[in-house]
């Protein structure tokens, strides 16, 4: 058996090591919701198999026969792998790597030889690379036009927040024009239609309501710039994801920015993580000391009004 630490250049790293070990070959540094996914290449002895199906660390796919896999059909089942465990028939090379992507983390081989394994591809760092002229590039802020669908505290407190960069206008929209809030930040109050045409930027910070829940959908995505970007940092129930996917993987718009989705968190497997103009972030828009020190405190003050009688500071009217 062999084992050895390898590559960076993917920014995760995989660790190729053998199949029949005392500590466990799954890495669990990162927290999922789901299992990992594991492809094994082929029918291995019975006891490699009652140890992955015990362990209940995975779920795993098998090419269930004494014949190598067929290269193309190996190439389409790693795809997004966390784990891979294969035999001296498969050759572990660059395509192989690229195929798989960068969720792949393990790499176990059931043999003492290594020679099926291209060391040089999975000793390699990638690191940041040269310079391009292209490399990163994004929109501006400046001169651009920033549509925030509903205008409370929080679409007040972005806008104020995105100023300084030179925006050249803010728009909103909401069940009803909101100018106490507006005039402040200076934003015109336009129709859900105008907000999706013109905005460069589109904030979601409306509430999930049964009139909000899956509110952004196709239909705003298709009246929106394909070179908009749709940020949402209030419930993941106010988007439909599986038309946000569509709109991200088709071009139809830009790129969007997540702090919330249904559930939460994503499972690693969900479309949404193989787009390179998606971001996505765990829930943490309120994560400082003194925001969830603020938030208890009002929990706590709206219990105790509560149980005395009085208003309570923040009450939600049945």
């Amino acid at each position: 058996m062999w084992c050895s630490r390898v590559s960076l250049r993917r920014l995760q790293r995989i660790v190729v090591s053998p199949l029949y070990t005392s500590s466990p070959v799954i890495s669990t540094q990162r927290a999922m919701s789901t299992l990992p996914r594991v492809y094994v290449t082929r029918r291995i002895p019975p006891e490699g198999l009652k140890i992955l199906n015990e362990s209940g660390q995975v779920q795993y796919e098998l090419w269930d026969s004494d014949d190598p896999v067929p290269r193309q059909e190996l190439l389409n089942k790693v795809k997004g792998v966390d784990g891979l465990v294969c035999v001296l028939t498969e050759k572990i090379d660059a395509e192989l790597l690229d195929a798989a992507g960068p969720n792949l983390r393990v790499l176990s081989t059931m043999s003492v030889g290594y020679d099926h394994l291209t060391l040089e591809e999975l000793k390699k760092s990638g690191g940041w690379g040269t310079w391009r002229t292209m490399w990163l590039c994004g929109y501006e802020l400046a001169d651009s036009t920033v549509g925030i669908l509903g205008m409370g505290r929080i679409g007040v407190a972005i806008a104020e927040r995105l100023k300084p960069f030179k925006v050249k206008k803010f728009i909103y929209t909401d069940v009803a024009p909101r100018p106490e809030l507006a005039s402040s930040i200076g934003a015109e109050y336009v129709s859900m239609e105008e907000l999706a045409k013109q905005s460069d930027f589109l904030a979601v910070c409306c509430a999930l309501t049964p009139e909000t829940q899956g509110f952004c959908n196709k239909k705003l995505f298709s009246q929106m710039k394909n070179t908009a970007v749709f940020i949402n940092t209030s419930r993941g129930g106010v988007v439909n994801q599986e038309d946000l996917y569509e709109a991200l993987s088709s071009g139809q718009i830009a790129a969007a920015g997540l702090d919330v989705t249904v559930p939460e968190p994503l499972p690693t497997s969900h479309p949404l993580f193989t787009l390179k103009n998606c971001v996505i972030l765990p829930h943490i828009a309120s994560a400082s000391y003194s925001t969830r020190n603020a938030m208890s405190a009002l929990a706590a003050n709206n219990l105790l009004a509560g149980l005395k009688g009085e208003p309570m500071p923040k009450e939600l009217k049945l």
